[in-house]
């Protein structure tokens, strides 16, 4: 297989949607990697070592990619068209922007009080699952009009999840 040719769910051998069967994934990991680990090809001639290990690691990136459900999200909305593009489009509603404002104001207002932490926590990570939610929503239908809303769900995602790992980073502080 020619897998610079292929969409890392061709690749693995799985339907292209964002709600995926993780053990699934692992599996199909696993069996291409067993294939085209570069150990199976010592003996072979260098073009063959060379192709081993370009395949190997095609495999893992997909695998990565997939694995993270941000990451799978953002792929395929860049599959269907709509490139997340977070490192030049950094525009958001302005009432994502104002709940950002607020979580950023309760973050500074916790300070070191770890259930005022916990409790943003919480409130954070109910977030990231209710777009979560609508990323398999919008991007698991059939029809391609979700696609828009996905990309903006997964732009939100990418800032509600480094929101989360600053909560958890301060907590973590606190017990150490």
């Amino acid at each position: 297989m020619n897998s610079k040719n292929v969409n890392d769910f061709e690749l693995l051998g799985l339907p292209q949607q964002f709600t995926l069967d993780l053990a699934l994934l692992q599996q199909a990991w696993k069996a291409l990697q067993q294939q085209a680990h570069p150990d199976k090809h010592v003996h072979a001639d260098a073009a063959t070592q060379r192709q081993a290990m370009q395949w190997a690691v095609r495999i893992n990136e997909a695998y990565q990619r997939l694995k993270s459900p941000l990451s799978r999200a953002a792929y395929l909305c860049e599959l269907r068209g709509h490139p997340i593009r977070a490192e030049d489009n950094t525009a958001m509603s302005g009432a994502f922007l104002m709940q950002q404002m607020q979580w950023r104001e309760a973050l500074d207002e916790a300070g070191d009080h770890e259930a005022a932490l916990e409790e943003l926590l919480q409130e954070v990570q109910a977030e990231q699952t209710r777009l979560m939610q609508q990323l398999a929503q919008s991007l698991d239908s059939s029809d391609d009009s979700g696609v828009a809303v996905a990309v903006q769900a997964v732009r939100a995602s990418m800032f509600v999840q480094k929101l989360i790992e600053q909560i958890q980073h301060k907590l973590e502080a606190l017990d150490a």
